[in-house]
């Protein structure tokens, strides 16, 4: 129910500043417009002001919308009104009101990132974990524990990490951009602060996915390595571990942290035999061994060993919170970074660089509606404002059917002085269709694999 109630709310929220942006610039610009328009099918509601020329209409299929403009291409127009015509405005305005609807998404964005940065978020300190065998983080010489302090592009100026999202993302960006990451790192093994260079360059990145972090090294947080809540009867419980147990090592392997740990216990189980091992563990100051034997379990094809225990604490938690101004700023650039990482990505899948598995459909974003939604305010806010500037860069792609191609039609008019032709458009727009066509397509079939492959 809540995924529901928070994929219509963002659906409807998003669409309506769209076209929204598209019918304030229409009447700024002095067009005519007959019906604003939140859906497709048939109108579930209907209201027209009483000095309004403008039909307000909820339709029953949520999915899109649209602002009907009098326009002589649609149907005839009185004498008396052509100067309200949309087609037959001064090329400038046309290009503004067809623009105006992704300015909209783009202006709605910043400003929800701006209310994150008002209201503050509780965020993972940029504590790093172990990184994994034969990653690019442990190649660089990281064991676990260092806290990063600043970080930038090699060759760039480094900037200040203040959480390990704020890393992540630059994480990202960089496996992109295929460019080297410089850390200055504290703690750890190594005490004093340290440069680091993670050789991100060298990866092959096709999809931005949990592959690519495992490849990379950086995954989540750091967390300490303390056994939870256990089960009953488990393995953990016959191996007399008990909650709040710290785990130092494993056979003869030291553990760091709770993300080595959980790693350790599912790679226990290899070819589905049961690995006995000594672990040495912490208890109430007091060092003791105990002999453990993981369960063999096969999940999604592969045996993993489990121990029936919640392993790992909460990572440490720092609050970041901007007054206005900055707060603002910072706004206008996740916008602008999340605008220009979305079309690199549109451009390596177009380049054959990334699969096209990194396209979404409806049904992945209603999954996300409802998981932001369910951990609390500000996680849904910057979920809208993710899809916000999705939903305006999409729009500004040059295809016939969506702004960006009504964009390049004028462009060209501008460029010869002549609109396109009605038969070229025609041809056009079918092409356009059925491109749009494919890519949803694609979009919803990777949904389906996604949550039931």
């Amino acid at each position: 129910m809540l995924t529901a109630a928070a994929f219509v709310l963002a659906l409807g929220l998003l669409i309506a500043v769209h076209e929204y942006g598209h019918y304030r610039m229409a009447l700024a610009c002095r067009v005519k417009v007959l019906r604003f328009s939140i859906g497709f099918g048939k109108p579930l509601f209907l209201w027209r002001g009483r000095r309004s020329a403008t039909e307000f209409v909820l339709c029953a299929f949520p999915l899109g919308g649209y602002v009907k403009m009098l326009d002589q291409r649609e149907g005839p127009v009185l004498e008396q009104e052509r100067h309200l015509a949309f087609n037959l405005q001064p090329l400038r305005c046309r290009v503004a009101i067809v623009a105006a609807g992704p300015a909209a998404n783009l202006l709605l964005a910043i400003f929800l990132y701006a209310c994150v940065n008002w209201i503050g978020m509780q965020y993972p300190a940029a504590i790093l974990a172990s990184p994994e065998v034969g990653s690019v983080a442990a190649r660089a010489g990281l064991m676990g524990g260092e806290k990063v302090e600043r970080a930038g592009f090699d060759g760039d100026e480094a900037h200040d990490i203040r959480s390990f999202e704020d890393l992540h993302w630059l994480l990202t960006q960089s496996a992109l951009e295929k460019r080297d990451l410089r850390l200055q790192v504290t703690g750890g093994s190594r005490g004093d602060s340290t440069d680091i260079l993670l050789k991100v360059s060298e990866i092959d990145v096709s999809e931005v996915d949990a592959e690519l972090f495992h490849k990379i090294g950086i995954i989540g947080p750091f967390t300490r390595p303390v056994m939870g809540a256990i089960m009953p009867g488990a393995a953990a419980e016959r191996g007399g571990l008990r909650e709040g147990d710290v785990v130092r090592q494993i056979g003869a392997i030291a553990v760091v942290d709770g993300q080595q740990l959980r790693r350790l216990i599912r790679s226990s189980a290899v070819g589905g035999e049961p690995a006995v091992a000594l672990w040495k563990i912490s208890r109430n100051g007091a060092e003791l061994n105990l002999i453990v034997r993981p369960e063999p379990e096969k999940v999604a094809g592969l045996w993993v060993g489990k121990i029936g225990a919640y392993v790992g604490t909460v990572p440490d938690m720092v609050v970041i919170r901007y007054g206005a101004l900055e707060g603002s700023w910072r706004g206008v650039v996740r916008s602008w970074e999340v605008s220009s990482m979305t079309l690199r990505m549109m451009g390596k899948m177009l380049l054959g660089e990334a699969s096209l598995k990194n396209l979404s459909g409806p049904m992945t974003i209603a999954d996300y509606a409802g998981k932001s939604a369910s951990m609390g305010v500000t996680q849904y806010l910057l979920f809208l404002a993710l899809i916000s500037v999705s939903l305006g860069v999409l729009n500004l792609m040059p295809l016939p059917v969506l702004d960006g191609g009504h964009l390049m039609y004028y462009l060209w008019e501008g460029v010869t002085g002549k609109p396109v032709s009605d038969a070229w458009l025609e041809h056009l727009q079918r092409a356009g269709v059925a491109v749009l066509l494919l890519m949803m397509s694609i979009a919803i079939y990777n949904d389906i694999n996604r949550l039931f492959g």
